[in-house]
Protein backbone atom coordinates (compact mmCIF):
# COMPACT_ATOMS: atom_id res chain seq x y z
CA UNK A 1 0.00 0.00 0.00
CA UNK A 2 1.75 3.14 -0.93
CA UNK A 3 0.89 6.48 0.96
CA UNK A 4 1.34 10.16 -0.24
CA UNK A 5 3.60 12.28 0.73
CA UNK A 6 2.83 14.90 3.33
CA UNK A 7 2.42 18.36 3.82
CA UNK A 8 1.63 20.98 5.89
CA UNK A 9 -0.72 23.92 4.81
CA UNK A 10 0.36 26.02 2.37
CA UNK A 11 -0.22 29.78 1.50
CA UNK A 12 -0.54 31.75 -1.58
CA UNK A 13 -0.80 35.82 -2.36
CA UNK A 14 -4.25 37.11 -2.62
CA UNK A 15 -6.24 40.32 -3.06
CA UNK A 16 -7.90 39.71 -0.06
CA UNK A 17 -6.45 39.04 3.42
CA UNK A 18 -7.77 36.64 6.03
CA UNK A 19 -8.70 38.55 9.50
CA UNK A 20 -6.71 36.99 12.34
CA UNK A 21 -9.57 34.67 13.22
CA UNK A 22 -9.97 33.33 9.79
CA UNK A 23 -6.24 32.30 9.44
CA UNK A 24 -6.43 30.84 12.89
CA UNK A 25 -8.86 28.39 11.74
CA UNK A 26 -7.60 27.72 8.76
CA UNK A 27 -4.14 26.66 10.55
CA UNK A 28 -6.13 24.14 12.51
CA UNK A 29 -7.79 22.85 10.21
CA UNK A 30 -4.69 22.34 8.12
CA UNK A 31 -3.21 20.89 10.80
CA UNK A 32 -5.53 18.43 11.36
CA UNK A 33 -5.93 17.70 7.79
CA UNK A 34 -2.15 17.12 7.90
CA UNK A 35 -2.53 15.19 11.07
CA UNK A 36 -4.88 12.06 9.53
CA UNK A 37 -2.85 12.40 6.19
CA UNK A 38 0.36 11.44 7.99
CA UNK A 39 -0.92 9.26 10.38
CA UNK A 40 0.06 5.78 8.81
CA UNK A 41 1.54 3.98 11.65
CA UNK A 42 -1.68 2.37 12.66
CA UNK A 43 -2.06 0.16 15.35
CA UNK A 44 -2.80 -3.85 14.53
CA UNK A 45 -6.75 -4.72 14.62
CA UNK A 46 -8.08 -6.69 17.44
CA UNK A 47 -6.77 -9.98 17.41
CA UNK A 48 -4.83 -9.63 14.39
CA UNK A 49 -1.52 -9.19 16.32
CA UNK A 50 -2.04 -12.58 18.16
CA UNK A 51 -3.26 -14.32 14.91
CA UNK A 52 0.02 -12.75 12.91
CA UNK A 53 2.61 -13.36 15.91
CA UNK A 54 1.02 -17.30 15.48
CA UNK A 55 1.23 -17.79 12.06
CA UNK A 56 3.32 -20.92 10.96
CA UNK A 57 3.73 -19.50 7.25
CA UNK A 58 4.13 -16.39 5.42
CA UNK A 59 5.01 -14.93 1.92
CA UNK A 60 5.09 -11.61 0.93
CA UNK A 61 6.59 -8.85 -1.34
CA UNK A 62 8.52 -6.06 0.26
CA UNK A 63 10.60 -2.98 -0.76
CA UNK A 64 13.50 -3.01 1.59
CA UNK A 65 16.14 -0.34 3.07
CA UNK A 66 18.86 -0.52 4.51
CA UNK A 67 21.36 1.86 6.04
CA UNK A 68 24.60 0.98 8.07
CA UNK A 69 28.35 1.24 8.68
CA UNK A 70 29.57 0.06 5.59
CA UNK A 71 26.11 -1.00 3.73
CA UNK A 72 23.82 0.65 1.70
CA UNK A 73 21.43 -0.15 -0.32
CA UNK A 74 17.32 -0.42 -1.72
CA UNK A 75 15.99 -3.41 -3.10
CA UNK A 76 12.77 -5.25 -4.09
CA UNK A 77 12.36 -8.99 -2.16
CA UNK A 78 10.55 -11.50 -1.89
CA UNK A 79 10.17 -13.66 1.54
CA UNK A 80 8.80 -16.44 2.83
CA UNK A 81 8.87 -18.54 5.85
CA UNK A 82 7.91 -21.47 7.29
CA UNK A 83 8.41 -21.63 11.20
CA UNK A 84 10.41 -22.68 12.64
CA UNK A 85 13.53 -23.05 10.72
CA UNK A 86 12.71 -22.41 6.82
CA UNK A 87 13.22 -18.98 5.42
CA UNK A 88 13.34 -18.05 1.47
CA UNK A 89 14.82 -14.48 0.28
CA UNK A 90 14.83 -13.64 -4.02
CA UNK A 91 15.57 -10.53 -4.78
CA UNK A 92 14.63 -9.96 -8.48
CA UNK A 93 16.59 -8.77 -11.50
CA UNK A 94 15.57 -7.30 -14.93
CA UNK A 95 16.62 -11.13 -16.24
CA UNK A 96 15.91 -13.60 -13.09
CA UNK A 97 16.42 -13.10 -9.98
CA UNK A 98 19.88 -11.68 -8.42
CA UNK A 99 19.66 -13.32 -5.67
CA UNK A 100 18.11 -16.73 -4.04
CA UNK A 101 18.86 -17.80 -0.55
CA UNK A 102 17.64 -20.23 1.40
CA UNK A 103 17.26 -21.42 4.78
CA UNK A 104 16.51 -24.82 6.07
CA UNK A 105 17.40 -26.13 9.29
CA UNK A 106 21.14 -24.69 10.59
CA UNK A 107 22.29 -24.51 6.87
CA UNK A 108 22.09 -21.06 4.70
CA UNK A 109 22.48 -21.45 0.72
CA UNK A 110 22.85 -18.35 -1.77
CA UNK A 111 23.34 -18.52 -5.54
CA UNK A 112 23.55 -15.73 -7.70
CA UNK A 113 22.03 -17.76 -10.57
CA UNK A 114 23.54 -14.63 -13.41
CA UNK A 115 27.24 -15.01 -11.95
CA UNK A 116 27.21 -18.79 -11.34
CA UNK A 117 28.11 -18.40 -8.27
CA UNK A 118 27.08 -19.69 -4.85
CA UNK A 119 27.54 -18.86 -0.97
CA UNK A 120 27.14 -21.52 1.72
CA UNK A 121 27.16 -20.59 5.14
CA UNK A 122 25.12 -21.10 9.02
CA UNK A 123 21.44 -19.52 9.36
CA UNK A 124 22.99 -17.41 12.24
CA UNK A 125 22.47 -13.67 12.28
CA UNK A 126 26.45 -13.19 11.79
CA UNK A 127 26.40 -14.82 8.24
CA UNK A 128 23.42 -13.45 7.27
CA UNK A 129 24.92 -9.86 8.45
CA UNK A 130 27.91 -11.50 6.48
CA UNK A 131 26.10 -11.99 3.25
CA UNK A 132 22.92 -9.33 3.17
CA UNK A 133 24.45 -6.51 5.40
CA UNK A 134 21.73 -7.48 8.28
CA UNK A 135 22.45 -9.05 11.39
CA UNK A 136 18.93 -10.67 12.43
CA UNK A 137 18.74 -14.54 12.95
CA UNK A 138 16.05 -16.45 11.43
CA UNK A 139 13.85 -16.08 13.71
CA UNK A 140 13.81 -12.62 14.09
CA UNK A 141 13.22 -11.75 10.60
CA UNK A 142 10.24 -13.95 10.58
CA UNK A 143 8.99 -12.16 14.01
CA UNK A 144 9.58 -8.74 12.35
CA UNK A 145 7.64 -9.22 9.56
CA UNK A 146 4.43 -9.98 11.60
CA UNK A 147 4.86 -7.14 13.88
CA UNK A 148 6.77 -8.60 16.71
CA UNK A 149 10.00 -6.71 18.18
CA UNK A 150 12.87 -9.25 18.53
CA UNK A 151 14.42 -8.40 22.27
CA UNK A 152 18.10 -7.44 20.62
CA UNK A 153 17.07 -4.70 18.19
CA UNK A 154 17.70 -1.23 19.77
CA UNK A 155 13.73 -0.22 18.52
CA UNK A 156 10.70 -1.74 16.37
CA UNK A 157 7.68 -0.24 15.17
CA UNK A 158 4.84 -1.36 12.57
CA UNK A 159 2.27 0.44 10.71
CA UNK A 160 -0.51 -1.90 10.44
CA UNK A 161 -3.21 -2.72 7.83
CA UNK A 162 -5.95 -5.20 8.20
CA UNK A 163 -3.79 -8.50 9.15
CA UNK A 164 -0.27 -7.70 9.00
CA UNK A 165 2.47 -5.01 9.01
CA UNK A 166 2.13 -2.61 6.09
CA UNK A 167 5.30 -0.71 7.21
CA UNK A 168 8.21 -1.24 9.04
CA UNK A 169 11.17 0.41 10.76
CA UNK A 170 14.10 -0.84 13.28
CA UNK A 171 17.07 -0.42 14.11
CA UNK A 172 19.21 -3.20 14.49
CA UNK A 173 21.54 -4.68 17.36
CA UNK A 174 24.70 -3.21 15.43
CA UNK A 175 23.20 0.25 14.62
CA UNK A 176 21.95 -0.60 11.00
CA UNK A 177 18.60 0.86 9.68
CA UNK A 178 15.84 -1.21 8.10
CA UNK A 179 12.89 0.55 6.50
CA UNK A 180 9.97 -1.79 4.50
CA UNK A 181 7.06 -1.29 2.56
CA UNK A 182 5.18 -4.58 2.70
CA UNK A 183 2.94 -4.31 -0.92
CA UNK A 184 1.68 -7.93 -0.72
CA UNK A 185 1.30 -10.41 2.23
CA UNK A 186 -0.31 -13.49 3.46
CA UNK A 187 -0.29 -16.02 6.31
CA UNK A 188 -1.57 -19.73 6.60
CA UNK A 189 -1.26 -20.21 3.01
CA UNK A 190 0.64 -23.46 2.55
CA UNK A 191 3.80 -23.22 0.58
CA UNK A 192 5.24 -26.00 -1.64
CA UNK A 193 8.01 -28.09 -0.30
CA UNK A 194 10.01 -26.76 -2.76
CA UNK A 195 10.10 -23.42 -1.85
CA UNK A 196 12.26 -24.07 0.83
CA UNK A 197 14.72 -26.78 -0.90
CA UNK A 198 18.09 -25.44 -1.19
CA UNK A 199 19.05 -23.79 -5.09
CA UNK A 200 20.21 -26.38 -7.58
CA UNK A 201 24.16 -25.24 -7.64
CA UNK A 202 26.04 -28.04 -9.44
CA UNK A 203 28.93 -26.54 -11.09
CA UNK A 204 28.40 -22.73 -9.42
CA UNK A 205 31.64 -21.53 -8.44
CA UNK A 206 31.95 -21.49 -3.94
CA UNK A 207 32.52 -17.86 -2.99
CA UNK A 208 32.95 -16.49 0.55
CA UNK A 209 30.66 -13.57 2.23
CA UNK A 210 32.91 -10.24 0.88
CA UNK A 211 32.48 -11.76 -2.81
CA UNK A 212 28.96 -12.97 -2.04
CA UNK A 213 28.17 -8.93 -1.17
CA UNK A 214 30.02 -7.69 -3.64
CA UNK A 215 28.31 -9.80 -6.54
CA UNK A 216 25.25 -8.75 -4.55
CA UNK A 217 25.39 -4.91 -5.24
CA UNK A 218 26.39 -5.99 -8.86
CA UNK A 219 24.02 -4.51 -11.55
Amino acid sequence: MRHKACFGPSSSESRSRPTPSARGGLLLVGLLLASVGCATWNPPPPRAAERAAAAGVYSGSLRVSVKGEGVRGRTPILVAFRRPTSVRLEIPGSAGARLVAVVRGERLTAIFPAHRAVFEGAATAADFDALLGVPLAPGELMDILVGVAPPRLRSYRAGWGERLPERIEAVLPDGTRLKATVDEAEIGTPLPAAAFEFPPHRGYRAVDAAEARRLLGAR
